[in-house]
Parts: structure tokens; C-alpha cells; sequence
């Protein structure tokens, strides 16, 4: 549970103050303020179609991300993960976002890449751009377009991006918009766009980064598109005014111990939450995919994991968090009763499955391994029914909430038990130069 410091206030405040001079001199503070965690794109016979082209060649990539908290200056990661060969980006612009895919006048700014505007991004790795003098409000939206002037196979994305995003032939990074031309094509997956950092702004105290690391209830499965209506979104407009930005590790399919339609979490952990620049905190929501997977259509020969496996593969996530110093807060699994009705998962739910999750509930209650707890399990029941999802938060597939439901969960947290000694800024206003 939250754990209490009894290091004196004096001392505390004496060990972390700067002079004048070192903080003139103090490299700049930067927080991962929005993420999308790099998938493999999965075979053509997979359940699920990928919604991305096999190559792309001579064509731009104009992707719109909603930030957290903003900054005087921004950079963003692209990954290759999965890649088998470099990725050769032509050239790459960062804007405000306006409409659709149209751009704020005057916003619009190159990148580089060690100081240059092409670059290769190495098969298997990331390539962060060069900062660049934006002036960033909190919870802007930024719109990042990549031309890729080779062919290019299409092998990392991230399946479940809930926006719109588009193909547009040829270099259009500098267009205003990109939507409205011919052989432009639209997908809701995102590709090549990982992560957007900001600097935090000068003289902002305890700037820190949560993570949520999750499946498809945290990805936003069911939440509106283009409406930033996942509960990591909402929970961003709560914690913007601390100078607290948010970013989602949700994997639609992710599972704890098991590959699904990503990395398991234990695999993946490092890359997609430590080593994200800020992160203090880490919010754990997983393993109901783990229960319920085994049996249906996505893994009909695996074997269910015991309760053990379950709470085993949590301590394993607390013990890599605790030595990098990241908080570790665990969220119950809400409940799922009649899920994916009338699909080829409709086994999904069955009652066996289910109690095993609320014998992994009463653990996460109980362990005392957690800095804290988020029952979300008791917040989106239905009191009537509470193996069942509220009916005013249920998306109507019984398992996802819907826009109502993430707002519940995002405001049903206690802040206080996300990060200590934490006072509101102002927030953080843009000035375009």
C-alpha cells in the first residue's frame, strides 16, 4: 500500500534545491508526454486484420497525437522494432493540429536527426529526432508527418491507434492538409510514430511522467475515435494542471505472462514504460487476456495460467519497476460477465474464468506488493449484477467500458495515491513565435 517518508522536510527540501547558477546550467528535463507502444505486425490469416499496407513507398504518413502536458520544445521517437532492415525516413515535420489532417498556420516546423533531415532508423531500434522550438500547450494536439521516399515493408505499428491517420502519395509534409487529394488512404493504426516528448518548462517542479500499462480496456478499445475518450486520456485532464503528463502502454490483446497481439508486459516492460523519459510512476491494469484467452479462437490449445503464474509475473513487474525507483500501483480487473457476444470469441466469458479473476482481485487487495490500489473492479460493477459492467459504462460488448465508463475510471482515482507532494501549475500555454 502507499508507503509513508519519514526522511525530515528540511533535509528533503535541501537535498533536492539548486543554486541559481546550477540551474542555469542544468540539461533540460524531458517527460514522455504521449506513447504508442510498437507491435509486430501479425500474418494476414491472423483474427484481425492489420489496416496498414504491406510496403509503403514515395509516400507520406501524417499521424494527429493528443499530448498530456506541453513544453517550450519538443522531440519524437521513431521505432523499427520489428523491422528487418533500416527504415529510411526522407524528411518529417511536427505541427499543431488543426481539423482532419489540416495544420495550424505558423506552427508547422522540420526535423532533424543529428542535425540532419533524413536518417535510416536500425532494424530493431528507435530513432529519437533532434528537439525543436515548439511551444506546446497542455493537452495539444500535434500532428507528425514522415515521408518515406524507398520502399519500405510495413512490419512495427500499433494496431489500435483510436484516430485517424493518412497515406498520402509523395513528399506532403509541408502540405496543409493531406486528406483531400487523390490516392490518399486512411487507417486507424498508427505507424512509425512511437513516442512525442516535451521539455518541461523552466522552473516546473516534481515534472514526472505516469505510465499505464495495459490491454484493450486501456487502449481504448470501445472508445470513441478521434475523440481522445480512453480512460489514460481522461485521467491526462486531471493531472495537467500538477505538471503530471500520462502515457497509455496499452496493447489491445496484451497479455501479462503470454504474447498475444504484442509483446507479453514482462517482455516488454523496459522499452515501453522504464525507459520512458519522467516516468515515477507505473499503473498496472492486466491479465484478464491472460484468463480469458486460452480456449477461444486466439489460443484454443493454450493452457489457462494458474493463480500463482499470475501473481508470480506481477512481482516480477514490481521488482523491475523498484529497481529503476518506479512507483507501482495495481488496478483490479473489472468484471466481463457475457463478453463478445455473438463474435468468434463469444467463450471469451465463462465462469470458471472469472473466478480466477476475482481470486487475482482479492491478491492485488490484499498482497501489500503495491504502492497503492485502484479497485476499478468495485467502481465499474453493477451493484445488481456484479460479475456484469455497469450498464451506463458498458460499451455494449460487455467486457470494454465505453466513453462514460473511462471518464468513471479516470475520475474515480484518487490522485494523491499517483505521486506525493504534488501542488497544481498553471497550465502550460503556448506562444507561437
Amino acid at each position: 500500500m502507499q508507503r509513508l517518508s519519514i526522511f525530515p522536510a528540511a533535509l528533503l527540501s535541501l537535498a533536492f534545491s539548486t543554486s541559481p547558477v546550477q540551474a542555469a546550467n542544468a540539461a533540460p528535463t524531458w517527460l514522455a508526454s504521449w506513447t504508442a507502444s510498437p507491435q509486430a505486425v501479425w500474418r494476414t490469416d491472423f483474427l484481425f486484420p492489420s489496416n496498414v499496407p504491406a510496403v509503403l513507398q514515395a509516400q507520406t504518413v501524417r499521424q494527429v497525437a493528443r499530448l498530456s502536458v506541453g513544453g517550450p520544445r519538443v522531440r519524437i521517437v521513431l521505432s523499427n522494432a520489428y523491422g528487418k532492415a533500416p527504415l529510411h525516413i526522407g524528411t518529417a515535420t511536427v505541427a499543431l493540429a488543426a481539423s482532419g489532417s489540416a495544420i495550424q498556420p505558423g506552427s508547422l516546423r522540420t526535423l532533424t536527426f543529428s542535425g540532419q533531415p533524413a536518417a535510416s532508423v536500425a532494424p530493431g531500434a528507435p530513432l529519437v529526432s533532434d528537439p525543436v522550438e515548439l511551444s506546446v500547450p497542455d493537452l495539444a494536439r500535434l500532428t507528425v508527418s514522415i515521408h518515406l521516399p524507398q520502399a519500405s515493408p510495413v512490419s512495427t505499428f500499433h494496431w489500435d491507434g483510436r484516430e485517424t491517420a493518412w497515406i498520402a502519395p509523395h513528399d506532403q509534409t509541408q502540405a496543409a492538409r493531406i486528406d483531400d487529394g487523390p490516392g490518399v488512404q486512411a487507417t486507424t493504426a498508427r505507424l512509425l510514430l512511437t513516442a512525442i516528448q516535451v521539455e518541461a518548462a523552466q522552473g516546473a517542479q516534481g515534472a514526472q511522467t505516469v505510465a499505464i500499462l495495459g490491454d484493450s480496456i486501456t487502449d481504448g478499445a470501445s472508445a470513441s475515435l478521434g475523440m481522445d475518450a480512453r480512460w489514460p486520456d481522461f485521467l491526462a485532464e486531471r493531472l495537467a494542471p500538477h505538471g503530471v503528463a500520462v502515457v497509455n502502454a496499452g496493447i489491445s490483446g496484451g497479455r501479462l505472462l503470454s504474447d498475444g497481439m504484442g509483446d507479453n508486459a514482462l517482455a516488454r516492460f523496459e522499452r515501453d514504460v522504464l525507459a520512458q523519459p519522467g516516468v515515477r510512476t507505473v499503473i498496472v491494469l492486466l491479465g484478464i487476456n491472460d484468463i480469458s484467452w486460452p480456449g477461444t479462437a486466439f489460443a484454443p490449445r493454450e493452457k489457462r495460467p494458474t493463480l500463482e503464474e499470475l501473481t508470480n509475473g506481477y512481482a516480477q513487474l514490481v521488482a523491475q519497476a523498484r529497481s529503476r525507483g518506479v512507483r507501482v500501483i495495481a488496478a483490479t480487473l473489472t468484471p466481463f460477465a457475457g463478453a463478445l457476444p455473438g463474435t468468434p470469441l463469444s467463450n471469451y466469458y465463462q465462469l470458471d474464468k472469472d473466478a480466477l479473476r476475482q481470486q487475482l482481485n482479492a491478491w492485488i487487495r490484499a498482497s501489500g506488493l503495491f504502492d497503492a490500489v485502484l479497485d476499478f473492479d468495485a467502481l465499474a460493477r453493477d451493484p445488481a449484477h456484479p460479475l456484469r459492467l455497469l450498464p451506463d459504462y458498458d460499451s455494449g460488448d460487455h467486457l470494454h467500458p465505453g466513453d462514460a465508463g473511462n471518464r468513471a475510471l479516470a475520475e474515480g482515482i484518487d490522485l494523491s495515491l499517483l505521486f506525493t507532494n504534488q501542488s497544481p501549475r498553471p497550465a502550460y500555454k503556448a506562444v507561437l513565435r
